[in-house]
Parts: structure tokens; C-alpha cells; sequence
């Protein structure tokens, strides 16, 4: 279950109040009056059902609580209520299945953002990449999958397509037209440095065997993409961070951005262009799949789910 906190003027008091009386996926209504100090009003609590959420807060939209006050959610880990078992059961769906948009523009727009700790992070994992591809080290290269922070932005993408968000849109692709080139750009001079001094030849990247997926491109990367997007964006809808480990290490986008910057610094642009094409390939995957997951996902059960045996 959320728990759920407005903060509103006073004069909005009962408005709120027939809000969270009305659905059923509502319990333990609690009225602080005056309790708000800035801005001025009640605190008004409830539990409500992940079902009923968006309901929830569209009424709550319409009364112009978020501008006049504030409206915030939080997840409930334990919840040892019957009245709020019984809300829980009346609301129609399953918690699995219910989909908060406000909750998922939050997070997706909080992890899209561009910021030193993103670019960091994105050309830490493009410098892993770009060791693991010199010498040929499968283990560095999946540390490097783990490690970048694409998905975020990716996601977010998705999220804006099917809302028609363009700020988020925005917001997402700055954070990737800036990042990566960046993060590529790192790479590629230390890739130079190196091959200066003599720590990495051509022929090496040549001959690699354990991650020469990076560079091979075809149908199966598509798919591949395809998968790992859906899964991304269920564990993003769901709740299930975890589910988030094994869709890093099934994308090749940091890895092939890596690889680009280090076959063109020295020399092999046959590789570098078929690495950027992975790049490519993943990056339309991802948004293609968490765009289609969300817009194929559960609408919710129309049977109640106090009437299933």
C-alpha cells in the first residue's frame, strides 16, 4: 500500500475529505487541522491501495491541491490494518499489476537528470568498457554493464512517449546527448594516452574472443534490447529494483560506446561504426520495449477482487 499526505488550505478541508471517502481503496483517514505551517492549512493522511492511487490523485489534481498545497506518496513496506486490508481487497486489480504514473514520472524524472554524479558514472563505466575490450576480459566488461547509469534516461524517454511528456522528454535527452559524448570523449584520449605509451595496439582489440558481442551486430541484439527494456521498465513499474541488475548486464550500450571510442582512436573505423551501431540499436530497443510495456500493461481486473475465490 502508499501512504498518502496532502497538505491544503483550510477552506479545502472538505473537498479533500470527500475525495478519500468516496474510493474505496481508501483507509485510516487522518485530519490534522491547522497542523501546516507553510504553506498554511490541514494535514490531512490516508492509506490508500496502489489501485486507487491514480484515481486518487487525479481528483486531487482537479482540485488544485498540488499548486494551493501539496500532495506526497511513500511506500508502506508493513501494514498491520484490517480496515486497510479490507480497502486493499475492494479495490479492483492487483497491487502487482497497478501502475502510479505520478510515481513513475517522479523516479524516472529524478534518475534522468543531468548531473556531474550521471556523467561520472557513465564515463567511469565507458573507461571500464574501453579496459575490458583491451584485454579481453569478460568480467570487467559486465562490471562496466552494471555500472552505467543509461537506463534512467532511457526509461524516461519511454515514460514521455506514452505521456506525452516533453519536458521529461527533454530532460532525458540532454542527459544522454550530453553524457555520452562526454563519456566517449574521456575514453577516447585515454585511449590515446595509452596507446602512446604503448599499453594498448590494435591488434589487441583485433583478436578479442570473450566480449566480440559488443561489435556484433544483428538481429539478436535487437531483440536482446527488446527483452531487457521490458523487463527494465516492469521492475520500474513493479517496484522490483532487483529485477534492474540482470537488464544492465544484458545491454551492450556502455560497452559498445567504450568500444567506439577505443577502435577509432586507433584506427579500425569498421569496428568503431559497428559498436556505434550496437550503441544505436540497444538505445531504440530499450525506449521501443518500455514504451510498449507500458502501454500493454494490465489495465486493471474488472472482476473485484473480493468476488474471486
Amino acid at each position: 500500500m502508499l501512504h498518502l499526505r496532502v497538505i491544503a488550505p483550510e477552506d479545502m478541508r472538505d473537498d479533500v475529505l470527500a475525495v478519500l471517502r468516496r474510493e474505496v481503496g481508501v483507509a485510516n483517514v487522518l485530519l490534522h487541522a491547522g497542523a501546516a505551517v507553510d504553506p498554511a492549512g490541514d494535514e490531512i493522511t490516508a492509506d490508500i491501495a496502489r489501485e486507487s492511487a491514480n484515481a486518487v490523485i487525479k481528483e486531487l489534481k482537479a482540485l488544485d491541491i498540488q499548486h494551493r498545497g501539496a500532495i506526497t506518496l511513500s511506500v508502506l513496506d508493513t501494514v498491520l490494518s484490517t480496515r486497510a486490508h479490507r480497502a486493499e481487497d475492494r479495490a479492483e486489480g492487483d497491487p502487482a499489476d497497478a501502475l502510479v504514473w505520478d510515481e513513475l514520472i517522479g523516479r524516472t524524472r529524478e534518475e534522468s537528470t543531468l548531473s556531474v554524479t550521471f556523467v561520472l558514472f557513465l564515463t567511469l563505466a565507458c573507461l571500464l568498457a574501453a579496459v575490458g575490450v583491451v584485454t579481453d576480459s569478460m568480467v570487467t566488461v559486465v562490471g562496466a554493464m552494471v555500472l552505467g547509469p543509461e537506463f534512467g534516461p532511457l526509461a524516461a524517454v519511454s515514460v514521455a512517449i506514452v505521456r506525452r511528456r516533453a519536458d521529461l522528454a527533454r530532460r532525458a535527452g540532454i542527459a544522454l546527448m550530453v553524457g555520452f559524448p562526454i563519456a566517449t570523449a574521456v575514453t577516447a584520449a585515454l585511449t590515446l594516452a595509452a596507446a602512446a605509451v604503448g599499453w594498448v595496439s590494435l591488434d589487441a582489440v583485433r583478436h578479442v574472443h570473450d566480449v566480440d558481442f559488443i561489435f556484433r551486430v544483428g538481429p539478436v541484439s535487437f531483440v536482446v534490447a527488446l527483452l531487457a527494456g521490458a523487463a527494465g521498465m516492469l521492475s520500474l513499474v513493479s517496484s522490483k529494483s532487483a529485477a534492474l541488475v540482470g537488464v544492465f548486464i544484458s545491454v551492450t550500450t556502455v560497452p559498445a560506446a567504450g568500444f567506439a571510442a577505443v577502435a577509432a582512436i586507433l584506427g579500425d573505423w569498421g569496428m568503431a561504426a559497428r559498436s556505434g551501431a550496437q550503441l544505436a540499436i540497444n538505445l531504440a530497443g530499450i525506449v521501443l520495449a518500455g514504451v510498449l510495456v507500458l502501454v500493454l500493461r494490465p489495465r486493471g481486473n474488472p472482476i473485484p477482487r473480493r468476488a474471486q475465490t
